[in-house]
């Protein structure tokens, strides 16, 4: 069987008479709510209108001027606790239209304006009058192509240092293709590039000086958003052993040409993943897909304080994926040739609340068991690199090793280097490093052509 079928066909989105009939649903809310729910400021109030009236490209054009990866953000932002939340046309009343009591699909019209932008040949942009100040991105992840559009817009001569074999960070190497497939990012990279943005890949700056010397070199600005690739672990002595993967080396594997050996190790398997977020739904997904013959989740706490949304849990039952509910992941069985071979496991029951408002998951005594296991996957969350002294070395970094730089303008402790992406918050959603990425430029432009400090 060709398991790489199972990939190939995302979603079904819109089409045009069902986005234009949703549009027709909106309400033209006068303070236009829906508008401030958009972490990217995409301003889903103005296309939508535009859309109900008619005015197609011109709707596609407010996507894309305000987020060059409006189609992403479309395909894989949650809405429903975004722009949708906030949809006046969510609440049922007297006085309101037939149908005013759920939010209008906000995202799915976004995906479908920008699909059909392509579809017939729009072209957004046309190239700007060239400056001569050059700026540097560190990472082609949603924060480095936010950053880079918006500096090419302006006119400056931009240049991304990507240090993987191709662009695109976690919208390439951490989403399943189901999900986002690779032809609708490489849509969007067109985008960035028509700008005149130069990607380079295989091109880590830890290897050439890091950011300081990319302004020795002649860039009057860097911008850095590397992302969080590292990933964190549950025991730092499990390096090594045969099966064990983390999720970003697992998700990674499916895109960059280890699909038949992940296939391999899965298929008729039992495959576990740790974890209860959307990255963990991703694993589970797509491990049911590769042919694992059972897939278990093992998450610590209940059902419903699981983070993942509620869309990728029950697509996850229907893929008849098991969840292992309050137990807790403590060590890992291995055989003679440290292969994977089970899960050593403790049941939990559910204290007091901690500092995120869930309860605190408690070790039950004497609850210890084991999962027998071919495959493990940890999605347990990504950290900063551990070594930074090559790539931005005199930067502050906190604790955990974030970059600390102004929430306002992205700037760091090192004049005219910029941060923002989940190297500066974590892990986040990629429309918050959209709007890093455009917060940073603006006061990358003012810096390197007003001198503004």
């Amino acid at each position: 069987m060709n398991y790489a079928d199972n990939f190939k066909q995302m979603r079904k989105g819109m089409d045009l008479v069902q986005a234009v009939a949703e549009a027709d649903r909106c309400l033209l809310c006068h303070d236009a709510p829906c508008s401030t729910g958009c972490p990217a400021n995409t301003e889903p109030a103005e296309f939508i209108r535009k859309l109900r009236f008619k005015n197609i490209t011109g709707a596609i054009r407010t996507i894309k001027e305000n987020n060059i990866l409006g189609g992403a953000c479309g395909v894989l932002c949650p809405t429903h606790r975004l722009c949708e939340e906030k949809c006046s046309a969510r609440f049922a009343s007297e006085e309101r239209p037939e149908g005013a009591d759920r939010p209008i699909q906000i995202g799915a019209i976004q995906r479908f304006l920008v699909e059909h932008g392509t579809k017939i040949g729009f072209k957004v942009f046309a190239p700007p009058e060239p400056r001569p100040e050059k700026v540097a991105v560190v990472g082609s992840g949603p924060a480095g192509l936010s950053c880079a559009a918006e500096l090419a817009k302006a006119g400056l001569s931009v240049t991304i240092f990507e240090s993987r074999p191709e662009p695109g960070g976690v919208l390439r190497y951490g989403v399943v293709a189901n999900r986002f497939d690779l032809d609708f990012l490489n849509r969007e990279l067109a985008d960035v590039r028509s700008l005149g943005v130069d990607i380079r890949c295989n091109a880590p700056i830890d290897s050439t000086g890091g950011a300081e010397k990319l302004l020795k070199d002649g860039y009057q600005a860097v911008f850095l958003g590397p992302g969080l690739w590292d990933a964190a672990t549950l025991k730092t002595d499990a390096s090594g052993i045969d099966g064990l993967f983390s999720s970003v080396d697992y998700l990674s594997a499916l895109r960059d040409g280890r699909f038949d050996d992940m296939v391999r190790r899965a298929e008729g398997k039992t495959v576990v993943v740790i974890g209860g977020g959307s990255v963990a739904m991703d694993c589970i997904e797509s491990a049911a897909r590769i042919g694992a013959k059972d897939v278990y989740l093992i998450y610590r706490r209940s059902f419903c304080q699981m983070p993942a949304e509620p869309d990728e849990r029950n697509e996850a039952q229907e893929l008849g994926v098991h969840f292992l509910l309050l137990n807790q992941p403590v060590g890992y069985e291995v055989d003679a040739d440290n292969r994977i071979c089970g899960v050593k496991l403790v049941r939990t029951r559910l204290g007091e609340a901690d500092d995120s408002g869930r309860r605190r998951p408690e070790n039950i005594p004497g609850s210890e068991w084991i999962l027998e296991a071919d495959l493990v996957i940890e999605a347990i969350g990504n950290q900063a690199p551990m070594d930074l002294s090559q790539a931005y070395p005199n930067v502050d970094v906190d604790a955990r090793g974030l970059i600390q730089a102004d929430s306002e303008t992205g700037r760091t402790s090192v004049p005219g280097i910029f941060a923002g992406g989940d190297i500066v918050r974590g892990p986040a959603l990629v429309v918050n490093a959209v709007q890093d990425g455009k917060t940073a430029a603006k006061a990358i432009i003012a810096y390197v052509t007003n001198g503004e400090a």
